[in-house]
C-alpha cells in the first residue's frame, strides 16, 4: 500500500512540474478565456421598472448582449432587483475588461470566495423560559415576526417546525414554498433553494437539508416547542428557539463543499423583496477583502437600510487575532461561548487521578473497568499521536484505550480510527489552542474530550509507569459550568483586518454543545431528530430570534437601534460572578466578545441607543478612502455618491454603540448621540473607566431628557499620560435609576508613535 502511495505522490509531482514549467504561457492565456462567476454592479434603467423581477432579468440579458455574439442568457446567473442593481454572470477576463467601457456599468467584482458553514438549554440559560422569564413575562414569542434563514437548507418534516397552533403570515409576505409535496405551513412559510453558481450548476434542486447545518440553525433561531427531547438516550427535555412563535422563510445556498457569493447575494434580495424582518447568516469567509467586494457585506447594507436585521457568525478561526468575519458595521457578527450543560465523562488513571471530559455518548453497556492505556504519539510520529485514518497499528491498539491528539482531523473520524484498530475506547486531548474548551460529540466508540492542561497531567502519567491503564465514567448531563459563559476556543477574534477602529465581533451568545434540530439518523438502531453542533453558526441563530423578539416589542426601530439594545446591555461576568474568561481561563477582552454576552431580557428596555442613519454610513465609508463607483456597489439601490461633496468621518466618529480610540498623537476626542426610548424623563450620569497611563473627560456628564425619542450629543476627551502603550480596555456607562446603558471601550496605542 506504501508504496503505491509514494508511486502516486511521484506522478502527481512530476505532473505539477510539466503543468509548471512546461506550460505557464499557454495557463496564462486559458486563465483570460476561463468563465468565471462575477457579479457586475450597473447604473439604474431610467425607463425600465427593474423592480419587477422579469423587467429586471430582461434588461440585464440586454446589457449583456452588448458584450456577446451568442445569447446572453446562457450566461446570465442571476439578476438583482432589491438589494443591488445589478447580475451575476459567467464571463472571461476580456470579456469583463469589455463591460467596463460601457457607461452602465459602475463595477465589476470576482466572485470567487466561497463561504463555509461556520459550525435545548440556552432558552433557560438566556432567562427566556421559566416562570420569570422573557417569554411570559411580556407575552412575546415573536409572533408575526419573519426570520429569514441564509443556510444548507431545511428538513421540514420536523416537529420543531410544526405549524399546529401557528398564525397566518403576516400580509406583507410576498414569498413561496418550493417544496414539491406542501411541506410548509404557518411556520414554515416559505422554502427557495439557488445554487447556481457552483461548479456544477443546480438550478431546480430542493430546498432540502441534507448538511443539517441549516436545520440547526433555523430551529435554534425559531423553533416550535418540542417535548420530552433526548439524544443518545440523554433526557433534554423541552426544545424550541428563541422566537417560537415566529415565522420560518428558507434560502437554501450551502452544500457541505459551500457557499458561492452570487448564491448569497441572489438569497438576501429575495429575502428582503419577500419580506423577512430578520436574516440569519451563518456563513463565514476569513479572507480580507473591501465591503464592496464581499457578498454579505454588499446585501448586508440594503437590507439594513430596508429594516431588514442582519445576523452573522463571526467565524470559527480563533483564537488567533484579526480572524473575524462579517464586520461590516451594519451586520451585528457574532461570537460564541459556552453554556453551563455538561456531558460528563471522567477519566479515572490507574494512580487515582480523575480528569473531568465530555462526550455525549454514554453507553449503559460500558463496564468501567481498568483496561491499558496507550498513547502512540510518544513512540511514532504526530500522524499517529493525531490518529489520523490508517495510522493506528491493531498490534498497538487492540482492547486499549488510545489517547488521540485534537488536530489534523476531525474529532469524530479519530474515534472511528481507533474503533477500526481494535481500541475500546478514546481519550480526546485538547490542543494548547483549544485550551479548556472541550465539546460533546456523538463518538462511535466510549471517549472523553479532555482539556489540554489535563491532557498534559494524562501523558505524564503515561510517562510515568510501564503499565498505564485507565477507565472511563459517565456522570450523563451535569448543569455545574460556573464558569460559562466563556468564550469559544474557536470563535473568531478581533480587531477587524478592515476598520480596526469599529470594534467586532459585536455580542458573544451560546455556541458550544447547542442542543436544535437536525435531519433525522440512525445511530445504533435508534433514529435522532436532535443533536449537539458547536460553532459561531449556533451563536448567530440565538441572536437572530432574540433580534425579532426585539423588533416585535419595537417595531419601529431601525437595525441599528436594535443592535444597539443588543450591545449595551450586555454582562461580561459568567455564573460565578467572576469576569468572563476565554479557552484558557484568562480574562476574555473585547476582542474576543464584543461587548459581552446577550441579556436579551435587558435588550428589550436599553433606555438608550446609539442609532446610525444611512448618511453616517456613507460619511464612514468616504472615511475608508473608497472611491465613488465602490461606495455605489455598496449602497446601490440608493443614488450615487460624490465623496468630494461629503464630509467624511473617521471610523472612529460612527455612531457605533462601542468605541475605539485611537491614541496614536496621545489624545482624540470621541463624539457619540444617544436617542432616549426609555421613560419620556429620565436623567442619567456618566461612569468612565480607564487604564493607568490614560485620562477621559466625558463632557457633558449628565444627561437630562425630557421626552422619547430626545436625542442627545456628548464627547468624550481622551488623553494619553504616559505609562501602558498596548491595546487596552475600559468602558463607559450612563447610569439612571432604572437603566445602565454600558459602551466598551478598546484604547489603541501605537507603540511606536509615542515612544
Amino acid at each position: 500500500m506504501g508504496s503505491k502511495r509514494a508511486s502516486l505522490l511521484q506522478y502527481i509531482c512530476i505532473l505539477i512540474l510539466i503543468y509548471s514549467f512546461g506550460f505557464s504561457a499557454v495557463a496564462t492565456n486559458d486563465d483570460r478565456n476561463k468563465l468565471q462567476n462575477y457579479i457586475v454592479f450597473v447604473r439604474p434603467a431610467t425607463d425600465i421598472n427593474t423592480s419587477v423581477p422579469e423587467n429586471a432579468e430582461k434588461w440585464h440579458n440586454s446589457l449583456l448582449s452588448t458584450v456577446f455574439k451568442n445569447s446572453s442568457a446562457s450566461r446570465l446567473i442571476y439578476s438583482y432587483n432589491t438589494v443591488v442593481n445589478g447580475f451575476a454572470a459567467r464571463l472571461t477576463e476580456e470579456e469583463v475588461e469589455e463591460l467596463l467601457k460601457h457607461p452602465w456599468c459602475v463595477r465589476v467584482i470576482l466572485a470567487n470566495n466561497r463561504y463555509k458553514l461556520t459550525t435545548t438549554q440556552t432558552p433557560k440559560f438566556l432567562k427566556l423560559s421559566g416562570r420569570g422569564g422573557l417569554w411570559r413575562r411580556t407575552k412575546n414569542m415573536g409572533e408575526g415576526m419573519i426570520i429569514g434563514i441564509i443556510d444548507t437548507g431545511i428538513w421540514p418534516d420536523h416537529p420543531s417546525f410544526s405549524g399546529r397552533g401557528m398564525p397566518n403570515p403576516p400580509a406583507k409576505w410576498k414569498g413561496h414554498c418550493d417544496f414539491k409535496n406542501k411541506f410548509c405551513n404557518n411556520k414554515l412559510i416559505g422554502a427557495k433553494s439557488f445554487l447556481r453558481a457552483g461548479a456544477e450548476e443546480q438550478k431546480h434542486i430542493s430546498p432540502f437539508d441534507i448538511v443539517g447545518h441549516g436545520t440547526h440553525t433555523a430551529s435554534t433561531a425559531a423553533g416550535a416547542f418540542v417535548k420530552n427531547t433526548s439524544v443518545f438516550g440523554n433526557d433534554m427535555g423541552l426544545a424550541s428557539g428563541m422566537a417560537p412563535r415566529a415565522h420560518i422563510a428558507v434560502y437554501k445556498v450551502c452544500t457541505e463543499e459551500g457557499c458561492e457569493e452570487p448564491d448569497i447575494l441572489r438569497a438576501i434580495d429575495e429575502a428582503v423583496r419577500d419580506g423577512c424582518d430578520v436574516l440569519s447568516i451563518s456563513l463565514g469567509n476569513n479572507a480580507s477583502r473591501p465591503f464592496y467586494n464581499n457578498a454579505i457585506s454588499i446585501g448586508g447594507f440594503t437590507a439594513s437600510l430596508k429594516g431588514v436585521f442582519v445576523s452573522t457568525a463571526a467565524g470559527n478561526d480563533g483564537p488567533l487575532p484579526s480572524t473575524v468575519s462579517n464586520d461590516a458595521p451594519w451586520l451585528l457578527t457574532v461570537a460564541a461561548s459556552t453554556i453551563s450543560r455538561r456531558f460528563v465523562s471522567t477519566v479515572k488513571l490507574g494512580n487515582g487521578l480523575q480528569l473531568d471530559g465530555e462526550s455525549i455518548y454514554q453507553p449503559n453497556s460500558w463496564m468501567p473497568k481498568m483496561f491499558p492505556l496507550v498513547y502512540l504519539g510518544k513512540v511514532s510520529d504526530v500522524k499517529s499521536g493525531q490518529c489520523l485514518d490508517g495510522t493506528l497499528d491493531r498490534r498497538q491498539v487492540n482492547g486499549k484505550i488510545v489517547i488521540c491528539d485534537r488536530g489534523g482531523n476531525g474529532r469524530l473520524e479519530k474515534g472511528l480510527e481507533v474503533h477500526n484498530a481494535g481500541g475500546v475506547g478514546m481519550i480526546l486531548v485538547n490542543s494548547k489552542k483549544d485550551g479548556y474548551n472541550t465539546e460533546s460529540d456523538k463518538h462511535v466508540l466510549p471517549a472523553s474530550n479532555i482539556n489540554y492542561f489535563d491532557g498534559e497531567k494524562l501523558k505524564k502519567y503515561i510517562r510515568s509507569t510501564k503499565y498505564p491503564v485507565a477507565t472511563l465514567v459517565f456522570q450523563g448531563v451535569v448543569m455545574d459550568n460556573m464558569r460559562s459563559p466563556s468564550i469559544a476556543s474557536f470563535s473568531s477574534r478581533g480587531p477587524s483586518k478592515l476598520n480596526s477602529f469599529i470594534l467586532k465581533p459585536d455580542i458573544t451568545g451560546p455556541g458550544v454543545n447547542i442542543l436544535a434540530a437536525v435531519p433525522p439518523m440512525k445511530v445504533e438502531g435508534k433514529i435522532l431528530h436532535f443533536d449537539l453542533m458547536s460553532g459561531t453558526s449556533m451563536a448567530c441563530p440565538h441572536l437572530s430570534g432574540i433580534a425579532a423578539l426585539i423588533k416585535k416589542a419595537h417595531p419601529t426601530w431601525s437595525p441599528a437601534a436594535i443592535k444597539s439594545a443588543i450591545m449595551t446591555t450586555a454582562y461580561w461576568q459568567s455564573l460565578d460572578r467572576k469576569p468572563m474568561t476565554k479557552e484558557n481561563h484568562l480574562r476574555a477582552n473585547a476582542y474576543d466578545m464584543g461587548a459581552g454576552h446577550v441579556d436579551p431580557s435587558k435588550a428589550l428596555n436599553p433606555g438608550l441607543v446609539y442609532d446610525i442613519h444611512v448618511k453616517e454610513y456613507v460619511r464612514y465609508l468616504c472615511g475608508l478612502g473608497y472611491s465613488d463607483d465602490n461606495i455605489e456597489a455598496i449602497i446601490s439601490p440608493l443614488p450615487p455618491v460624490k465623496c468630494a461633496n461629503t464630509k467624511a468621518i473617521p471610523q472612529e466618529q460612527l455612531n457605533y454603540p462601542s468605541i475605539v480610540v485611537p491614541l496614536s498623537t496621545g489624545n482624540a476626542v470621541i463624539y457619540r448621540t444617544v436617542t432616549n426610548v426609555g421613560d419620556e424623563k429620565e436623567s442619567y450620569k456618566a461612569k468612565i473607566k480607564v487604564p493607568i497611563g490614560v485620562s477621559a473627560t466625558v463632557v457633558p456628564d449628565t444627561l437630562n431628557f425630557t421626552r422619547a425619542y430626545e436625542k442627545k450629543t456628548f464627547k468624550i476627551i481622551f488623553k494619553w499620560v504616559g505609562g501602558n502603550k498596548t491595546n487596552s480596555f475600559g468602558d463607559l456607562k450612563w447610569i439612571s435609576i432604572r437603566h445602565v446603558v454600558r459602551s466598551p471601550i478598546v484604547l489603541q496605542l501605537a507603540a511606536e508613535t509615542l515612544a
